[in-house]
C-alpha cells in the first residue's frame, strides 16, 4: 500500500525563486480574501452534494446536514458553519488545468468533500473536540455512536458517487480516492502514535502531515485532472502541487492551533497545547532540546490550565518556533507553486491554483 512520505522535489533553484516571487506578489494583493474559485466551485458542487446527502438513511441526514452547516441540530435550515470547500475547488481547478470542464469534476469534488468531512467527524471524536466551525461538534450534539455512523456513511457515499459517475475515467479516479483515504488514515494513526509517544521529531511530523493532510489535497486536484482527461505529466505535476500544499496547509494549521484567535478558528486559544498534541511546533521544540525541549516535556506530563497554556505558547514563540514553522510553511508553499511549472497547464486555472495556495498561507482559520 502506497503512502506519502517526506517529499523532496528536484526543482531547479531558478524555478523555486520564481515561485517565491509569485507567492510574495500574489499574497501582497490577496490579504486573505477568499479566491473567487471557492465560490464558483461551491455554486456548482454544493447542490449535487446536497442531493447525495439526501440519499442517506433518514436517521443520518440531520447529523450530516448539521455538520455541513446546512441545518441546525433540529434539521431547520441554517446558513453558515460549513467549510471553505478547498478540496472540491482543487478538483474543479484540476479539471480546468488540463482543459476539462467543471462538469467532469463534479463527482470528484463531491467525493473528496465527503471523505474530508468523514475524517473531521471522526477526528473530533478522537481529539475530544467539542467545537468546530464555531458550533458544537456532531458527537457533542448527537452522541459518539451516531457521529461514528454518520462519518462511516459519508465515507461509503463518497465512493458510491464517484464510481457511479458516467465518466470513463471514474475507475481510475476511484482508485486514487481509495489511495488518498488509506494514506489519510495511516497519517491519523501516525498522529495518534506521536501523541502517545514520549517524543517526536520534525521529520516524523512532516511525514505524518504529508499523509494526514497532503494525501487528500494531492488526490483532490489529481482526481479532477484525471476526470478532465489530463495526461500523466499534468496529473503528476498537480499531485505534487497538492501534497506539498498539504504540508504547508497543515503547518499553518499547527500555528493556528497554538497562537490562533479563537474568534477566527472557532476553537479555544491554545487548543493543541491543551490537548498536548505533538504538532510541528512541539516536534521542533523536542528536536531542539535544551530549555525549550525540557519546558515542553515538563508541561506535557499533566493537564494544563489556561495560564500554563499561555505561558508555554509565549515560551515557544520567544524561542523562535512559531517563526520556524511559518518558514517551513513558506518553503513548502513555494515548492507547491514551482511544481506547477513542470507541465503544460491552462494558464487561468494555474493562476487560480496559485491564488488558492496563497490564500491557504494567508488564512487565519
Amino acid at each position: 500500500m502506497e503512502y506519502y512520505a517526506f517529499w523532496a522535489f528536484c526543482i531547479p533553484k531558478e524555478q523555486k525563486e520564481l515561485a517565491h516571487a509569485r507567492r510574495l506578489r500574489t499574497a501582497h494583493n490577496v490579504h486573505a480574501v477568499a479566491p473567487a474559485a471557492l465560490d464558483r466551485a461551491k455554486a456548482r458542487i454544493e447542490p449535487e452534494l446536497r442531493a447525495a446527502i439526501g440519499q442517506l438513511d433518514e436517521n443520518l441526514r440531520i447529523p450530516a446536514t448539521y455538520h455541513l452547516g446546512w441545518t441546525d441540530r433540529n434539521g431547520n435550515a441554517n446558513d453558515g458553519g460549513g467549510g471553505k470547500g478547498v478540496r472540491s475547488t482543487l478538483a474543479v481547478l484540476g479539471a480546468e488545468a488540463v482543459h476539462g470542464s467543471v462538469e467532469t469534476a463534479v463527482p470528484g469534488g463531491i467525493a473528496v468533500e465527503l471523505i474530508h468531512n468523514f475524517s473531521l467527524i471522526h477526528d473530533d471524536i478522537m481529539d475530544n473536540d467539542r467545537m468546530r466551525r464555531h458550533r458544537a461538534t456532531v458527537w457533542d450534539i448527537f452522541g459518539v455512536g451516531d457521529a461514528i455512523i454518520v462519518g462511516d456513511a459519508m465515507h461509503a457515499l463518497a465512493f458510491q458517487v464517484l464510481i457511479n459517475s458516467e465518466n470513463p475515467a471514474s475507475v481510475a479516479a476511484t482508485e486514487r480516492l481509495a489511495r488518498a483515504t488509506s494514506a489519510m488514515i495511516a497519517g491519523q494513526a501516525q498522529d495518534v502514535a506521536l501523541d502517545r509517544g514520549s517524543t517526536a521529531t520534525l521529520a516524523e511530523c512532516i511525514a505524518m502531515e504529508a499523509n494526514k493532510t497532503g494525501a487528500l489535497l494531492a488526490q483532490s486536484v489529481a482526481i479532477g485532472a484525471v476526470l478532465g482527461g489530463g495526461d500523466d505529466a499534468a496529473v503528476d505535476a498537480l499531485e505534487h502541487f497538492g501534497v506539498t500544499l498539504g504540508i504547508a496547509f497543515q503547518a499553518v494549521d499547527d500555528v493556528l492551533g497554538i497562537w490562533g484567535d479563537s474568534v477566527a478558528t472557532g476553537k479555544p486559544v491554545g487548543n493543541d497545547l491543551r490537548e498536548q498534541k505533538k504538532s510541528m511546533p512541539i516536534a521542533i521544540a523536542l528536536d531542539r532540546g535544551g530549555d525549550i525541549g525540557q519546558a515542553v516535556m515538563q508541561a506535557f506530563t499533566e493537564p494544563m490550565g489556561d495560564a500554563q497554556i499561555d505561558a508555554l505558547a509565549a515560551q515557544l514563540d520567544s524561542a523562535g518556533i512559531r517563526a520556524e514553522v511559518q518558514s517551513i510553511a513558506r518553503d513548502y508553499l513555494d515548492e507547491a507553486i514551482a511544481s506547477l511549472d513542470s507541465a503544460e497547464l491552462a494558464p487561468q486555472a494555474k493562476a487560480e491554483l496559485i491564488e488558492l495556495a496563497n490564500f491557504i498561507w494567508e488564512r487565519d482559520s
